[in-house]
């Protein structure tokens, strides 16, 4: 027979204190710090929008009426 797979297989502790003087703010403590480590996955790159594409945009030129020539489509 083998072990159950899942929610209710078995599970070792993470974190085991083995102080029998630790308060609850020294495992808080100890807790907090692991916890701002971060885990081992890398974090997802976010996807770009395509509102944010320099592609989309057409250049700006400095010079007369350059203002009035950004509102209007090109």
């Amino acid at each position: 027979m083998t072990a159950p797979e899942g929610p209710k297989a078995e599970q070792k502790p993470l974190l085991k204190v083995i102080d029998q003087n630790a308060t609850p703010e020294d495992v808080a403590a100890i807790v907090a710090v692991f916890t701002a480590m971060g885990s081992a996955e890398a974090p997802k790159k976010k996807e770009r929008s395509l509102w944010a594409a320099p592609q989309l945009r057409a250049p700006l030129h400095p010079g007369p009426n350059a203002w009035r020539a950004s509102g209007l489509p090109h």
